[in-house]
């Protein structure tokens, strides 16, 4: 019985022990880099055989990929060239392993002649540069590699305020690790890191992308074809991808890379002009990482906006959680319909059927009012899609006559909404505009550049559209066609954009 207790003891201790771990690693937004990865990261880098390296790893971790650059560079250099390595690393479970991981790793790999030093620092990396007294002076790195943390920056958080001191305006530390790297690189200094794909597009990366954009020069982007490859240790579904980038660099073509998975067995590489990346006239800087196919301009000659179709793209204005107190299981009163995602099938709205978890009503009251739309035709897109599925967006109608005997609707938080002034428009551009939306092409010109699990109503202002006349006429061939194929959608769309 004593044996049995001490087991039992012994293996609560261990799952005890894991979920510390597991809450510590979500505390610090740590990710841990697999071997080929690093590997694949260090390969990118070039180095001149007897210059003298300073190299950066902001956010160590184990040591995986500073061991491998040291490794690249012992490949390349002569045997009287130096290297040294700074890295940090705040987590104290993380230096446990860091230290003697780098130290064995050093003495294997130094060559006679060779100077590999290394400085271990056991503070956070944004606090440390933030301090005046950490270097004086910039540009004291030549390599930087980084796998940094992915976690949310609170507005009145200390990372926020020491970015800002360092004239820095970014909301996730991803970014901000990143961007704090690429000010301490000297002129030419490359920087590699692996990083999700959400600072391509949104606004709220806007200050971080023209920063980049402004200080070096894109040279290579790495993109995984599945989101739950790269790091399958971590449960990572967020997309990632692997950028070069080079300090005061001169902007030219960008090579685009895909593989499957981390192994990078199926690796396949392609040259692209710069403005295929990032176009000249986007105020807003969007990354867009075309592929196998051919840029996004080729897939949709339209050049309208939604001004000029005299519409606008709202986010659903309705924000359950925050107006529980007045959402109803069913129309009674002064209640109207309330309108969540799981409530549209096959392109119409199916209002009150769907899931039986949601409300389908909101009082009309004054303090809900604000929130609500007039009843009218509408199109309608979910906020949140992912890049298995076969279309990112995925558009929907609402008319007046799905909600008789109501004036008003709620769209909930979920949803996007195409109107006019918060109004409905014409039913005959609704439908153009849904068909439209709906379409092979736009979902392609979409990927370009979109590369989370969210579709903003920023992300489709970008979209070029049809002319008015073209979506009347868009709507008239599909109200032809009770549900039409994904197959008929695109041929009606191929016919228009090549008139």
């Amino acid at each position: 019985m004593i044996e049995i207790a001490t087991k039992r003891r012994g293996r609560r201790s261990r799952l005890l022990n894991a979920d510390a771990r597991s809450a510590r690693k979500s505390e610090l937004g740590q990710v841990m880099t697999p071997p080929g990865i690093a590997k694949f990261m260090a390969s990118l880098f070039s180095f001149k055989r007897t210059a003298d390296v300073q190299i950066l790893d902001a956010g160590a971790g184990q040591g995986s990929l500073s061991c491998a650059l040291i490794a690249e560079w012992g490949r390349v250099a002569t045997r009287k060239s130096s290297l040294h390595l700074t890295a940090y690393e705040v987590d104290p479970d993380m230096l446990k392993q860091l230290r003697p991981a780098l130290r064995e790793f050093v003495l294997g790999q130094q060559r006679e002649g060779q100077s590999i030093d290394v400085d271990i620092r056991p503070v956070d990396f944004i606090e440390a540069v933030a301090n005046p007294f950490e270097y004086a002076n910039p540009g004291v790195f030549s390599h930087a590699i980084l796998n940094p943390p992915y976690k949310k920056i609170n507005s009145h958080s200390m990372h926020r305020v020491w970015l800002r001191d360092l004239g820095i305006e970014t909301v996730n530390l991803y970014s901000g690790f990143v961007a704090v790297a690429l000010q301490l690189l000297g002129p030419g200094g490359q920087l590699v890191a692996i990083i999700p794909r959400s600072f391509c597009n949104g606004p709220y990366y806007r200050p971080f992308r023209k920063m980049l954009l402004r200080n070096a020069a894109i040279e290579r982007i790495h993109l995984f074809e599945s989101r739950t490859k790269a790091f399958q240790a971590d449960g990572v579904l967020q997309e990632n991808i692997i950028i070069k980038i080079v300090r005061g660099g001169k902007q030219g073509s960008v090579v685009i890379s895909t593989s499957r998975d981390d192994s990078f067995q199926d690796i396949e590489c392609r040259k692209v002009p710069f403005e295929e990346v990032v176009r000249s006239d986007d105020d807003d800087g969007f990354i867009r990482i075309p592929q196998s196919e051919p840029a996004g301009e080729k897939y949709l000659t339209f050049s309208h906006n939604l001004h000029d179709l005299g519409l606008q793209v709202s986010t659903g204005p309705v924000v359950d959680y925050r107006l529980k107190e007045y959402l109803l299981d069913e129309i009674e009163g002064q209640a109207v319909p309330l309108i969540y995602a799981c409530h549209f099938v096959d392109g119409r709205s199916r209002w009150p059927e769907g899931s039986t978890k949601k409300k389908t009503a909101i009082q009309d009251v004054p303090e809900t009012h604000r929130w609500l739309y007039p009843t009218g035709c509408y199109v309608v897109t979910r906020r949140l899609s992912s890049k298995e599925e076969s279309r990112r967006i995925i558009a929907h109608m609402v008319v007046r006559g799905d909600f008789p005997g109501h004036e008003w609707i709620g769209f909930e938080n979920h949803l996007n909404v195409f109107h006019t002034a918060k109004n409905g428009m014409e039913e005959e551009l609704a439908r153009g505009l849904c068909t439209y939306l709906n379409s092979t092409r736009v979902d392609r010109f979409f990927r370009l550049f979109n590369g989370h699990t969210q579709v903003n109503a920023m992300d489709l202002r970008k979209l070029p559209y049809p002319s008015p006349d073209q979506l009347r006429q868009l709507g008239r061939q599909a109200a032809k066609i009770k549900r039409p194929a994904q197959a008929q959608i695109d041929s009606m769309v191929e016919e228009l954009n090549e008139c």
